[in-house]
């Protein structure tokens, strides 16, 4: 508490004689002329500022406003920033999880093979599916609007339902499908950039 009091106590002392000292601006205008003043016109208020006591000593600085091209500097340099801070973070956490690129690859092999398992249980269902879709279709030959036999019933609704669903189900799973296979493009894509990660890392390039 009584440290907490002292350094308080320092502080008030300092910026109240900074101000029985005296402090003065000083500016650069687009021309190059240099400015002192105890005060700022409004003219100059956009531009960067130097704040000097009564012995010309700079004590502090003001920033001026930001041109368009200074914003978007610093709004790039600031994604920059952050790119490399999660690259470290990444990086640090790819070499907390593996020892070696066998582990890597071990690990990519398993979390591949999930998605051929899921692959190959979706062609498996497809193939069923369809055949059912096959015989629905020559059920429905049978009847018009599928027949050619002008005497032929008009096919029953239930029948057309079956089949409308029996696609919508192909549609779906073929889909399905696709997804599983892009999965494990982007799977082995990300263990592949993650392998030569860690080769740089450990300098076994």
């Amino acid at each position: 508490m009584r440290i907490q009091l002292l350094v308080t106590v320092i502080l008030t002392f300092g910026v109240a004689s900074a101000a029985a000292e005296g402090r003065h601006y000083k500016w650069v205008d687009a021309e190059g002329r240099v400015y002192y003043g105890d005060s700022v016109p409004p003219e100059f208020t956009d531009l960067r500022k130097e704040v000097v006591n009564a012995q010309g000593v700079v004590v502090d600085e003001l920033a001026g406003k930001r041109s368009a091209e200074e914003i978007e500097a610093a709004r790039l340099a600031e994604e920059q920033r952050q790119r490399e801070l999660l690259q470290e973070r990444a990086d640090k956490a790819l070499l907390a999880t593996y020892l070696s690129v066998q582990e890597i690859e071990m690990h990519r092999d398993r979390r591949v093979e999930l998605f051929k398992a899921q692959s190959r249980v979706t062609e498996l269902y497809l193939r069923n599916i369809k055949r059912q879709l096959g015989k629905l279709e020559r059920e429905a030959s049978r009847f018009q609007p599928y027949s050619d036999d002008p005497d032929a019933p008009m096919i029953d609704p239930s029948l057309v339902e079956a089949i409308a669903e029996t696609e919508a189900i192909i549609d779906r799973h073929e889909g399905n499908l696709l997804q599983f296979r892009e999965d494990e493009r982007q799977i082995i894509a990300r263990f592949e950039g993650d392998i030569d990660r860690f080769k740089r890392l450990k300098n076994l390039q």
